[in-house]
């Protein structure tokens, strides 16, 4: 809105609005740089906006304060004879401008109406047109950029209709004397510059937020992504003890038992104990080896459907006599390993909670959907082997992580079923 008025007047030359210098150091480019200067970094946002803490602005501050002084000097010899000579009110005036934008970023609507004020009290004092109007289109862009909207809208329109009652009405009794009022075309060209500086200013203001909004929401999925992490190695280390610890549970219970009446059977317990603890222990390690390398690929396969005889055998080993019917489809890793740790604790469930030492263990497909079933004849003795009772619920998040379902419960006639439905195509959604 910077213009010179010849004698005819009208403004007859513009100032281009500038920014200060800056840097980029990260997020959006030039956005950090410019937040730390003190555009867009306000104490608080009177439209919700969070107050957050801010440095003061000293170097770009002090750079534009020179630079209105600097140019304020060779207006005022370009325009010597048309305007009032600068003397040190007038100084002071423009010192004023440039040093009230150090508070821009802890009181914005202040700093913009003051900087306005400053602004029309040099038009209104005669003083040469030059780049004091930088501080006005710097302290509008803060603000709005801080949230601070309608005040600042207010201000600038402020402005505006400042210089029309000095160039159209006040003139006749202010300095320079012969002063003659403005063109109406060149007040339209002000109000078009002021408009622009506020658009401008609102879009800086909605990238802003959508880069906060982007950020915000990348930091919510990384938290999301942590906790689904957590979970998964929590049912991981879940499946892995209970069903071991479980097995080693009743071996050692046998072992004590038989110590003193039968001395082999209890070696062949202890034997039992030892391969399983191993086999956990081997189990347990390549769950934590995922926390202390992430992304790395795993030392052993995954295990699967496959590994279903291994589990039939340390059933039988804990005197628990299960039969397979139908044979393990292919399966994407993440739903094979699903598939078996879904078996795994079914048969550890009756293990520990079922007095019958049979159970049937069921795989069937079709539809494009694996069937697994696991049946026991009951009933629950009540007997507990340890664990935390989480078995269930995990099995339900490894089913709902595949878009599967699982359902358990006591049968009619007796016993308890678990039957899981997963689909055949799924990857674990982790």
């Amino acid at each position: 809105m910077d213009e010179q008025r010849g004698p005819g007047g009208g403004p007859s030359g513009w100032w281009c609005p500038g920014r200060p210098p800056r840097r980029w150091r990260h997020g959006p480019p030039g956005w950090s740089r410019w937040a730390d200067e003190g555009h867009g970094a306000p104490e608080g946002d009177d439209e919700g906006g969070a107050v957050r803490t801010s440095r003061w602005p000293w170097r770009s501050t002090a750079l534009l304060t020179a630079f209105v002084l600097l140019g304020s000097h060779f207006a005022d010899h370009a325009q010597a004879g048309e305007r009032v000579a600068l003397d040190p009110v007038g100084r002071v005036l423009l010192f004023l401008a440039g040093a009230m934008l150090l508070w821009r970023k802890r009181h914005p609507v202040p700093v913009v109406f003051g900087t306005v004020a400053a602004v029309l009290l040099h038009v209104g004092a005669g003083y040469p047109y030059g780049p004091v109007f930088l501080t006005v289109a710097v302290a509008c862009f803060s603000a709005i950029v801080s949230g601070h909207r309608h005040a600042t809208w207010a201000a600038m329109g402020t402005l505006w209709a400042g210089h029309v009652l000095i160039a159209h009405v006040l003139y006749r009794w202010l300095p320079p004397s012969g002063d003659r009022p403005a063109s109406w075309n060149q007040e339209l060209v002000i109000a078009t510059w002021v408009v622009a500086l506020v658009a401008v200013s609102e879009l800086a203001r909605t990238r802003r937020e959508q880069w906060a909004r982007e950020r915000a929401e990348r930091a919510q999925a990384a938290r999301r992504r942590a906790d689904e992490e957590r979970l998964r190695i929590a049912r991981e280390l879940h499946d892995v003890l209970a069903h071991s610890i479980s097995v080693i549970h009743v071996q050692a219970g046998v072992g004590l038992a038989l110590l003193d009446t039968d001395p082999e059977q209890a070696r062949t317990a202890l034997t039992t104990i030892k391969s399983q603890s191993k086999e956990a222990l081997g189990e347990v390690r390549q769950v934590l080896d995922t926390l202390r390398a992430p992304g790395a690929a795993p030392r052993a396969p995954a295990p699967g459907l496959d590994r279903v005889p291994e589990l039939v055998e340390q059933a039988a080993s804990a005197g628990l006599t299960v039969t397979v019917e139908g044979q393990p489809p292919e399966l994407p890793p993440g739903a094979d390993l699903a598939a078996f740790r879904i078996v795994q604790e079914a048969l550890t469930n009756v293990v520990r909670h079922s007095g019958s030492r049979v159970a049937r263990v069921r795989i069937e497909q079709g539809g494009g959907r694996l069937r697994l079933r696991i049946d026991d004849d009951g009933p629950a003795t009540g007997a507990d082997a340890g664990g935390g009772g989480n078995g269930l619920a995990g099995m339900r998040e490894r089913a709902a992580a595949l878009d599967g379902t699982i359902e358990a419960g006591p049968r009619p006639d007796g016993g308890f079923r678990v039957l899981a439905v997963l689909p055949l195509d799924a990857e674990e959604d982790r």
